[in-house]
């Protein structure tokens, strides 16, 4: 497997260091960028006086039309120079609720999609749901960027291992940049002593990232910091990792996927590109 499809997402010009990485991860793998450049109509209907509602509406979408329009020819400006890069860039126009079936759509047809950290200052409140809908309603990875910087090389990569299907989704998808790695470690954190994997945490796991030419090695630790994600954080600076592989989790509310509590935890804190998937 390899990334042939990397997408990202933009709902403002002042986003384009996130176009910046993406494009050099596309170059990296060889692979074609899609951009989707989304105007956001913030009307809502059910807040307007009678009579004035269709005109006031028509003007909320001809504004985030508008909007979209300019990212879109920013965006064309700043790739028309990359002559190494395949690129691609639409725009649309969507309300909130309806970001995530249309992020949903694009991010299933893509094998990677990069973006910001939905945490990180002053990204646009639309960014968590943008974050959401690619994770689980398009099931596409995301590689999460804390500053929106792609690191020059993947020397250390940590793959946070507790035995889940989303976890092991996560590793499958990253394979990838697995493979280009100087070395990767599979941490296991107070792992379950019922598990089948009992007496060897993270063995059955190595063996097959080894047969996939990855160099692997396996650290089993006890938890010592109050979360989870603390730990894997804490873990991540003391090996110098460059990248960090995890499964991400959430919970339905009303059809929409939210970000649980280790999964929030994780892109708030971390001080490394994340990749996630489920």
């Amino acid at each position: 497997m390899a990334y042939k499809t990397i997408l990202t997402i933009l709902t403002d010009s002042a986003q384009m260091p996130q176009l910046d990485a993406a494009a050099k991860l596309a170059v990296r793998e060889d692979a074609h960028l899609e951009v989707l450049c989304l105007g956001i109509d913030l009307s809502q209907p059910g807040y307007f006086f009678p009579g004035g509602t269709a005109y006031m509406l028509q003007d909320a979408i001809d504004t985030a039309l508008a909007d979209a329009e300019r990212l879109e020819e920013a965006v064309r400006a700043r790739l028309a120079p990359a002559s190494d890069l395949r690129w691609s860039v639409d725009s649309a126009v969507a309300q909130s609720g309806g970001i995530p079936a249309l992020v949903g759509l694009r991010a299933r047809f893509a094998d990677l999609t990069v973006l910001v950290s939905p945490y990180a200052k002053g990204q646009p409140p639309e960014a968590e749901i943008i974050a959401e809908a690619a994770l689980f309603e398009g099931g596409c990875p995301v590689l999460v960027l804390p500053d929106a910087r792609i690191p020059a090389h993947l020397r250390q990569i940590l793959v946070a291992w507790n035995q889940s299907s989303e976890a092991l989704a996560a590793i499958r998808r990253a394979l990838p940049l697995l493979r280009a790695a100087d070395r990767v470690e599979v941490t296991c954190i107070d792992p379950r002593r019922n598990s089948p994997e009992n007496s060897d945490p993270g063995g059955l796991l190595a063996q097959m990232l080894v047969r996939h030419g990855v160099r692997a090695e396996i650290a089993v630790l006890a938890r010592t910091a109050p979360t989870i994600s603390d730990e894997l954080n804490r873990r991540a600076v003391e090996i110098g990792a460059d990248l960090i592989v995890m499964g991400a989790y959430g919970h339905s509310r009303f059809r929409q996927a939210i970000l649980g509590g280790a999964t929030r935890n994780m892109l708030e804190k971390s001080a490394v590109p994340v990749l996630m998937a489920r």
